[in-house]
């Protein structure tokens, strides 16, 4: 009789480490031995769970062992836990293999074929199911509590911290820490501000940031950063210093109640403040909050006019048969007349009022100049120190190469064997290296905004250029300019009330003179809020 062999251990640490799966194999292979049957396949699952199915190897042995002809009579495992350790799924998957002519035996726990064998393993079967759910939650509780002295209990750091092992004499094993990984950090934080500010006075999203880190040739531990991978550093908490443990469940990935997450606080790479900005940048940007249709619409002020009196949202509204057109009050549209006090207002009318205010109020040279002194003092007492942030990174550069070369020329000379324990050393200073250049070429960045070098007559060039762009309705330039220098305009009736984004103005009004007649459709906010920029008109 041929049969196939499946031995299985929970982790990889085990497989590793334990001499489990060698033994199952032996007592297996000795007992098909003794029994007269014919091996024709082993099947070793190395670090995989018994609680569900997701094993490569066991879907394997199943698939094979169902095929017609089945090449083998009986799949023979060391216990039935080895199999499953949950009872309906073990049951299900029994069934399976039977109706293929395939049975499953265990040499340590041989039952019948009978009724009185059927129950026997169903014994058996809660029984594992039982202790598999008990060593599992011992071992949260744990884990858990190892979690609350603030040890790790990952085996992979997240990207931009290491893990430091602290053999203490009181622990059984090694304790782990997280600590920020100097090699990694700078890209990181180069991340969050590439988000947050842009590069060149243009936004930048996950995709973007990635492909920008992929021309610098920086790796994300040796692969590719994609949009996915920068979403994740985006959203993770952690950077803040707010690691948390026990947040998802490993089986079904998802998220638990917050009463059993454990706050482990780590040394942070970002701080709080920007973490936070960059947390309601993407929720700003979310298309659930802000839909498409808000940004594609032609009506100019759809997702900016807002009620003064009410707060909601002002949008088109018709009448005579759709001969006029008016912003309404979302509450009087929903609620009634007599749920808000603003009137509805031609869109014509608004349309023009708001362009006409915004080129003549906003858009000139004197109130360009009154944000730029502003704006020069901020990236003053911002970039007070970054002469010296950059003869410190170059020295280091320096330094790099210098090691690096010497590497490569004590393996060229035969002085050393190039070795696993060399490789990774030489991939650790490439990786120190690309980190190195991301962190100067930020620096750099933000030396050379060129806000000194701004002249009277450029400014005055800008503003004019940007006035003509606004008020050229026909040209379909209007509604984007607005969005991107505009946060909120408020109507109640008697004031029109508009708040802006003074960086943006500044971005792009810092871009050279010859592309003052091009202004960039997306500017990016790189300066923190430095208040609204507000122009009333009666």
């Amino acid at each position: 009789m041929a049969v196939a062999l499946y031995a299985r251990v929970s982790t990889i640490k085990q497989a590793d480490k334990d001499l489990s799966i060698p033994d199952q194999l032996r007592q297996m292979r000795d007992w098909c031995k003794r029994n007269g049957y014919s091996i024709g396949k082993e099947y070793v699952e190395p670090g995989a769970s018994a609680t569900d199915d997701r094993r490569p190897e066991f879907q394997q042995m199943v698939a094979d062992a169902t095929l017609k002809p089945s090449p083998y009579e009986v799949i023979v495992v060391h216990s039935l836990s080895r199999f499953f350790r949950d009872h309906i799924a073990s049951a299900l998957y029994e069934r399976q293999l039977n109706k293929s002519g395939v049975k499953l035996i265990s040499i340590t726990q041989q039952t019948s074929d009978d009724s009185a064998g059927q129950m026997a393993r169903s014994i058996f079967g809660l029984f594992d199911e039982y202790q598999s759910k008990e060593t599992g939650k011992h071992t949260l509780r744990a884990l858990k509590e190892n979690a609350r002295q603030g040890f790790f209990n990952g085996s992979k750091p997240p990207f931009g911290y290491k893990t430091l092992e602290l053999d203490l004499p009181a622990a059984k094993g090694k304790k782990k820490r997280l600590v920020i990984d100097e090699s990694e950090a700078p890209t990181v934080r180069r991340i969050f501000e590439l988000y947050m500010s842009g590069l060149n006075g243009c936004e930048m999203g996950p995709l973007q940031i990635a492909s920008h880190l992929g021309d610098l040739g920086a790796l994300r531990r040796g692969a590719k950063w994609t949009r996915n991978r920068v979403q994740q550093i985006l959203s993770d908490a952690a950077y803040m210093g707010a690691y948390v443990f026990n947040k998802k469940d490993m089986r079904t990935n998802q998220v638990k109640p917050e009463d059993q997450w454990v706050h482990v606080s780590i040394d942070p790479i970002i701080d709080k403040q920007m973490f936070l900005a960059v947390a309601q940048k993407r929720h700003d940007r979310s298309p659930a909050v802000t839909p498409a249709r808000v940004v594609n619409t032609p009506t100019l002020l759809t997702g900016l006019l807002r009620c003064g009196n009410c707060g909601a949202g002002m949008t088109m509204a018709t009448g005579k048969g759709g001969r006029y057109q008016y912003y309404k009050c979302n509450s009087r549209i929903g609620r009634g007349a007599g749920a808000c006090c603003t009137p509805a207002v031609p869109m014509a009318k608004m349309d023009n009022m708001v362009l006409t205010a915004f080129a003549e109020k906003v858009l000139t040279a004197e109130r360009l100049k009154e944000m730029l002194q502003e704006m020069k003092r901020h990236l003053k007492n911002v970039s007070s120190g970054q002469d010296d942030t950059l003869r410190v990174l170059k020295k280091e550069l320096a330094e790099l190469e210098t090691a690096t070369n010497r590497l490569y020329e004590a393996v060229e000379k035969g002085l050393l064997p190039m070795d696993d324990m060399l490789k990774g050393r030489a991939q650790k200073l490439k990786a120190r290296r690309e980190s190195i250049l991301v962190e100067i070429s930020g620096t750099k960045r933000m030396q050379e905004i060129p806000t000194a070098m701004l002249t009277a007559r450029q400014l005055e060039s800008f503003s004019t250029a940007l006035r003509a762009r606004v008020l050229d309705r026909s040209a379909g330039f209007s509604k984007r300019y607005l969005r991107e220098f505009v946060s909120e305009i408020r109507f109640d009736g008697k004031r029109v009330v508009m708040r802006g984004k003074k960086a943006a103005l500044l971005a792009a009004a810092t871009q050279k003179e010859k592309d003052t007649t091009g202004v960039p459709i997306s500017a990016s906010n790189w300066l923190l809020d430095l208040g609204s920029n507000q122009g009333p008109t009666d």
